[in-house]
């Protein structure tokens, strides 16, 4: 049986006789190894926060990245190889900046999101022009964003299967995250009170003492767009949580 998976983990984009694309699901398990991250969706917009993992007192803490900007109206977190996920917010940001030109109107979430999928499913294609890549991308995205339809959150996994969410955690700690939304989500929830859930559910699952330095923290609302909060804020924050 080992000898037979082998075979078939050769080709990023052949089936074994159990319908399975091994590379993929080892894709997927790379993304679970991955920094926390969770979003949640409010009526006035989402809420992104990530675990950044600062391992030496040599790091500076604010050249790791966990969430980017895409447009004004999306922001994506993400886990797993970072690398790979710049090249997917590459695709996103590029699609988005080329709907504007085209036709003087912002891009739906979903429509992002399908554009970015589209690049993520492309592993093994023998395209001369747009050559062939070697294996599936290594991480989750969690777009967010506010569009015609209102507040939108969509998780990405490495198969390119997307699924919109109110509220999901991606990363190492995501079951016991996921847990924890399911019991504090509510439809009602505030935007300042998603910020406070999300930071606090992360310092539940993470390994290092929860401060402004270790967390990444974002909002996407139609007041104010897309907002990263500076460490002031994130400070501000955590200090409103210890004293509640």
């Amino acid at each position: 049986m080992f000898l037979t998976r082998t075979e078939y983990d050769r080709g990023v984009n052949t089936f074994s006789p159990e319908g399975r694309l091994f590379q993929v699901e080892y894709a997927i398990e790379a993304t679970k190894l991955g920094s926390t991250g969770i979003g949640i969706k409010t009526p006035e917009g989402i809420v992104l926060a990530v675990e950044k993992r600062v391992n030496s007192p040599l790091i500076v803490p604010s050249s790791i990245e966990k969430i980017f900007k895409v447009d004004d109206h999306i922001a994506c977190a993400v886990s797993g190889l970072v690398a790979d996920a710049r090249t997917l917010i590459e695709r996103a940001r590029t699609e988005a900046a080329h709907h504007w030109f085209v036709y003087n109107e912002k891009m739906s979430v979903e429509d992002v999101t399908k554009a970015v999928s589209n690049l993520a499913l492309a592993f093994g294609d023998d395209d001369v022009d747009s050559g062939a890549m070697s294996r599936p991308f290594g991480a989750a995205l969690m777009f967010a964003g506010i569009d015609e339809n209102g507040p939108q959150l969509i998780h990405m996994d490495p198969s390119g299967t997307y699924i919109r969410y109110d509220a999901k955690a991606i990363g190492s700690g995501s079951e016991g995250a996921q847990q924890a939304l399911q019991e504090v989500f509510h439809s009602n929830m505030t935007l300042h009170e998603g910020c406070k859930h999300a930071l606090s559910i992360l310092k539940q699952v993470m390994e290092e003492k929860l401060d402004s330095t270790n967390v990444e923290l974002a909002t996407v609302s139609s007041q104010y767009n897309f907002h990263l909060y500076n460490k002031d804020e994130v400070h501000n924050l955590i200090q409103e949580l210890a004293s509640s």
